[in-house]
């Protein structure tokens, strides 16, 4: 018998034609919107099948079950994160409090804005949380935080960035959460950005005076 806990959820094959390329694009499109109406429990692919108006042997060509469409959608919203993450802490122009603050504020608007879909995502993540795929992204996550203390923390022990980027990656993941979770003003966002920022450069600044 399969393995539950270890779903497959990589594609069956890769499209390589524009028809093809075009067919799971309206697959992922279809199913954003089978799971931002119906939720993660009660998602299926005959649903996402009727949506995209096509038929479930077609989706079954590349996707081989539910969880490998869940994956792809939550795995396209993570590598749009990590790119944004990337993109602000590798800035070496800016120095590393600045850009620690940036992200703050980057991250809790995404958050904001895109809450009802990470939420069902979210809801939908105990279908491939234990797939090699799902370990391969959150790696990557902690590899650029680490990245980025070793830039802002030289001479730093290497157990110290471990536990740090760790420490800040989950705390930005759970206030941003807890903050979404409610529809919130501009002004609103802006000052709880800064209030966490503030703590997170302050937490910086202790790293580096302790390890100086």
């Amino acid at each position: 018998m399969p393995d539950r806990r270890n779903p497959t959820i990589s594609l069956r094959k890769t499209p390589k034609q524009a028809r093809s390329e075009g067919l799971v694009a309206i697959v992922l499109e279809a199913a954003a919107q089978v799971l931002a109406k119906e939720g993660a429990q009660r998602f299926t692919t005959a649903r996402v099948a009727e949506k995209a108006g096509v038929s479930v042997g077609s989706i079954y060509q590349y996707f081989p079950n539910k969880a490998a469409i869940l994956f792809r959608l939550q795995s396209d919203e993570w590598q749009q994160t990590s790119a944004m993450i990337r993109d602000i802490l590798e800035d070496a122009s800016r120095p590393p409090s600045v850009r620690l603050r940036r992200l703050v504020h980057a991250f809790i608007r995404s958050e904001c804005d895109e809450a009802d879909m990470r939420s069902a995502l979210n809801d939908a993540v105990p279908l491939y949380r234990d797939a090699p795929e799902s370990h391969q992204v959150r790696a990557e996550g902690q590899r650029i935080f680490e990245n980025f203390l070793r830039d802002a923390l030289p001479g730093v022990p290497d157990t110290v960035f471990a536990l740090s980027a760790n420490l800040i990656a989950t705390t930005l993941k759970a206030v941003g959460k807890e903050f979404s979770d409610t529809p919130r003003t501009d002004d609103a966002i802006a000052t709880y950005a800064e209030a966490v920022a503030d703590m997170l450069c302050a937490y910086l600044d202790d790293l580096r005076a302790r390890h100086a």
